[in-house]
């Protein structure tokens, strides 16, 4: 089943089977997204929680 990328959410980790690889988009409709810190102040503190392994 082909998904079709979603072009309001980038993404270019290439390991979830949510990302449309040919064009760095995810597939989905939406998506969670948390964090690891109690107090996050920068992007590296963010992550998708919708993130499953291809």
């Amino acid at each position: 089943m082909e998904m079709n990328k979603n072009s309001s959410i980038k993404c270019s980790v290439q390991e979830c089977k949510y990302n449309a690889v040919d064009e760095s988009y995810c597939t989905l409709d939406e998506i969670k997204v948390g964090t690891h810190e109690k107090h996050p102040k920068v992007p590296q503190c963010t992550d998708c929680e919708s993130f499953e392994l291809r």
